[in-house]
């Protein structure tokens, strides 16, 4: 279950216990919570709190509602660039497993800290046969340098959290019990920024990561 909660200045965003794929249901909780995070005006973490971070799109919801790729594509397109142009400074505290969708997730926060004795980082589109769009390639590729976006992106290659370090992918590793905490550090001095105004620069910086995730259907 997704749930959202303050911890001191800090807004902490749980994803779920499961495999927290991008259902319909689960797209409409966390809209609600970046609403109230919104409202908040306040740094926010990202986490699950299961084996996984996020295991991506919903491959079995498609499977039973094949007309719906189209606007189900856009809605997840519309969630990156949401999180990617948040008016506040976002970490993602990768618990566990983040794949496909839920890698991009990662990748549209400011920044990536990544547990470092379990879980993988990985793209594995060219595994399962299912190309990037140029909204998605878009935003990995702003995220990363030339050669980290074609060893993630062509290899469907499973990141550990030091690998992950090294390739550029993440920008921090911890223990399991220092996660949250080392998330918190990106943006403990961050506290109090204009929200309007971060937005807008975010807006501005990836301007045309956003277009191309507007414009980007299945």
């Amino acid at each position: 279950m997704v749930s959202l909660k303050r911890v001191e200045d800090i807004c902490v965003l749980d994803f779920g216990d499961d495999e927290n794929r991008l259902s319909p249901q689960w797209l409409d909780a966390i809209d609600e919570a970046l609403d109230a995070v919104a409202a908040e005006a306040a740094p926010l973490v990202t986490v699950g709190s299961g084996r996984f971070y996020s295991n991506g799109l919903d491959l079995e919801w498609l499977g039973a509602n094949p007309g719906e790729m189209e606007p189900y594509v856009a809605r997840v397109h519309g969630l990156f660039a949401r999180f990617l142009t948040l008016g506040v400074p976002t970490v993602a505290a990768i618990n566990g497993h983040a794949f496909g969708a839920g890698a991009m997730i990662a990748m549209a926060h400011d920044w990536r800290v990544m547990r470092s004795d379990r879980g993988y980082f990985c793209f594995p589109e060219v595994d399962i046969h299912i190309p990037f769009t140029a909204g998605m390639a878009a935003l990995i590729q702003a995220k990363l340098t030339p050669r980290a976006a074609v060893d993630a992106m062509t290899t469907g290659r499973r990141f550990s959290g030091p690998d992950a370090l090294g390739s550029g992918l993440v920008d921090a590793v911890a223990n399991e019990d220092e996660l949250i905490d080392a998330a918190k550090g990106y943006v403990a001095d961050l506290v109090g920024k204009d929200a309007k105004t971060l937005g807008a620069i975010k807006s501005v910086m990836y301007a045309d990561v956003v277009e191309a995730l507007g414009a980007t259907s299945a």
